[in-house]
């Protein structure tokens, strides 16, 4: 296999054509990654053949609704952390790249404009040996519907060969996730609940969120904002605090 710092070779000639090169070889080994694979085995295989293509350690796949974050896999559990990090902080290169719409090369967390954009998080990646994050949309120009995430221990960019790779790598991530199966449809097989069960995470988080504002007395955002606080104070994720709220083991008071 080549270098994973280079995943198109150092060839000269028309940009383009390395650029198509490239894509062919990398979607061979993306179709070698998920063969065989259940429907709900691909974005977890797709994760790990990310970084098999591309010069990180790290990669998640996270979906959004209505503004919150979902982890749906990821290649290990530093990839997974920095993704339920993301969502708990409502912060960070993947919330940035679906609301602009378009790829975010986090180049170097620990100096210069990367630490600045994203504080907390930019902390805590780098202590987790993370140096830069590469967050690339899924979906269309008409909808984002999430992001995948890329994690590098030095810091540094993508080349254009890279970000070539990484994007066709999302390309498929996106049709993927929209091919998939619902429960509640006739066809899905052994009722196949897995993206009923992410919806299902999400809905415990807003159902939290809204015991806290009746708490509190205060709106849903704000709510939202206090249930991540208290989550990233304590080094828990938003899911586990909703669960708590919802098991009455924790209650939030006025200040």
């Amino acid at each position: 296999m080549r270098p994973r710092d280079d995943p198109g070779g150092d060839r000269g000639g028309d940009p383009g054509g390395d650029l198509d090169l490239d894509g062919i070889r990398a979607a061979d080994v993306i179709a070698e990654g998920v063969r065989g694979a259940e429907p709900g085995e691909v974005p977890a295989r797709l994760c790990e053949v990310a970084v098999e293509l591309l010069p990180v350690v790290g990669a998640s796949v996270s979906l959004r609704s209505g503004g919150m974050p979902v982890q749906l896999s990821a290649s290990n559990a530093r990839a997974a952390h920095l993704a339920q990090l993301q969502a708990t902080l409502g912060d960070g290169p993947c919330q940035s790249a679906v609301e602009g719409g378009a790829p975010v090369l986090a180049c170097d967390l620990a100096t210069g404009r990367d630490a600045g954009r994203w504080p907390v998080f930019a902390q805590e990646a780098t202590a987790a040996g993370v140096r830069a994050v590469y967050a690339v949309p899924l979906g269309s120009d008409a909808v984002y519907v999430g992001t995948l995430d890329l994690y590098r221990e030095s810091p540094g960019g993508l080349t254009a060969r890279q970000l070539h790779v990484a994007r066709l790598v999302a390309g498929v991530m996106t049709v993927a996730l929209m091919a998939l199966a619902r429960a509640d449809e006739p066809e899905a097989r052994d009722g196949e609940a897995w993206l009923s069960g992410l919806a299902s995470d999400h809905d415990e988080v807003y159902q939290a969120v809204g015991m806290i504002m009746a708490q509190l007395g205060v709106g849903a955002d704000d709510a939202l904002a206090r249930l991540r606080a208290d989550a990233f104070a304590r080094g828990r994720t938003a899911l586990d605090v909703a669960r708590d709220v919802l098991a009455h083991r924790t209650r939030f008071e006025r200040d």
